[in-house]
């Protein structure tokens, strides 16, 4: 079977390495702490196919540790255990400890993120954990003060196009051919600052064509990804193209769509929990206070199959799905907060009426901090003795919430027409 070309061009030391300089180039902190031969554990955070892995081998191979490797996708505790034990086995006095490299670590659960606290914080082995996830929130607290974490920023165009370049010229394949790259720019846009799927992209495109002579333009390249678009992303790296038609199903009220896209995304590994949380923002931005119970629902998901696991978090997934899709839509609050933040933009420093202001002090009081503020609760709400204004001076009038058409949102209206009257044109 044939190598891909992004195996085959996979860099072996830190002066191939492309991309990352402000940790890897010549006065890069992780560069130094390599060459210094006294590496830390270290968590490398970053969206795929920016180089964690590479990196992780090429640390290695520059260190001549012995090296062990994980992914949290099928990895348990009785896994990481018998490593554990291996390194020790391994180890000699004087000798530094092997590296360990857990792939995606921010999928490991409490208990297997426990199972590694003493080997780290022993030296036993030096880890490094490789993330696309937030290390603050993914990895155990314990854990992480153990490591250094450091950020790795999706391909700029620069390093992307030198990944092609040196690619044509130097992989064993694609230089025997007469490549000529005209434009670059669709290759670019379905990397997606990934340099892995650039590559896949790349191999791609030049195999459509039977020709031994390949002209690279847009256009070809779009042409030969959309007949091909199956095996482009057979790995489904992230699936944001599924991850968006996911939403827009939901967002549709189509369950039978939305479930067909959990299931692609679900059979191609996808974090369950990335998922979850993908529903949560659905479930205010797209459902809001149209059925307030969303947010419940897709929150209680998210805690569920954190506690779950697959394969059985499939089931609660589907049926929060199911559930989204089939409630009333509404994006109130999303479009709410966006035009108070317009606002916020075109009217910076406003001051707060003086009756709405905190009057801790006498001197706060003296100059009619909170004077004449009314006590809400001691009116009839939508009488002329309740009124006040809550806004500032400049501001006053502004309506931000436009409530959905739809049953419970209709109340809404109803109610800030009794309240406000004309004010606010409801």
């Amino acid at each position: 079977m044939s190598i891909p070309l992004a195996e085959r061009m996979r860099p072996k030391t830190l002066n191939k390495y492309i991309g990352q300089q402000h940790i890897i180039g010549q006065n890069g902190s992780l560069r130094k702490a390599i060459e210094s031969g006294f590496l830390p554990s270290i968590i490398l955070w970053g969206p795929p196919g920016v180089g964690k892995t590479t990196l992780a081998n090429i640390i290695t191979n520059s260190l001549k540790r012995s090296f062990f490797s994980l992914s949290a996708i099928n990895a348990g505790v009785k896994d990481i255990r018998d490593v554990i034990d291996a390194a020790k086995k391994n180890s000699f006095f004087a000798t530094a400890p092997p590296i360990l490299f857990i792939d995606e670590i921010h999928r490991f659960s409490k208990s297997q993120q426990d199972s590694l606290l003493g080997a780290v914080e022993k030296g036993v082995v030096t880890l490094i954990g490789a993330t696309t996830e937030n290390p603050s929130f993914e990895v155990i607290s314990a854990l992480l003060s153990r490591c250094q974490v450091y950020v790795l920023e999706s391909l700029q165009k620069d390093a992307l196009i030198s990944l092609i370049d040196d690619a044509i010229e130097n992989d064993s394949e694609l230089k025997n051919r007469k490549i000529v790259v005209k434009e670059y720019d669709a290759l670019l846009r379905l990397s997606g600052g990934d340099g892995r799927k650039l590559l896949n992209a790349l191999e791609l495109v030049i195999n459509s064509s039977m020709q031994n002579e390949v002209e690279i333009t847009n256009e070809f390249v779009m042409a030969s990804i959309q007949q091909n678009i199956a095996l482009y992303d057979k790995d489904g790296e992230q699936h944001y193209d599924i991850v968006s038609a996911f939403i827009k199903s939901m967002r549709g009220s189509d369950p039978n769509a939305a479930l067909y896209y959990l299931a692609l995304m679900l059979k191609a590994g996808e974090d369950i929990l990335f998922v979850a949380r993908r529903m949560i923002i659905f479930s205010s931005e797209d459902i809001g206070n149209a059925n307030p119970t969303a947010l419940v629902m897709a929150n209680n998901c998210f805690q569920a199959i954190n506690a779950i696991g697959m394969p059985e978090s499939r089931i609660i997934l589907s049926q929060t799905v199911i559930y989204l899709a089939c409630s009333v839509k509404s994006n109130s609050a999303y479009t709410a907060i966006a035009d108070a933040y317009k606002v916020v933009d075109d009217n910076p420093n406003q001051p707060v009426p003086l009756h709405l202001r905190n009057a801790p002090t006498k001197l706060m009081k003296d100059l009619n901090y909170g004077k004449d503020y009314k006590f809400s609760h001691q009116f009839t709400i939508g009488s002329k003795e309740a009124e006040q204004e809550f806004l500032p001076q400049k501001l006053s009038n502004t309506k931000l919430y436009e409530p959905g058409n739809n049953s419970r949102e209709l109340e809404h209206r109803k109610y800030l027409q009794h309240v406000w009257k004309e004010k606010y044109g409801y």
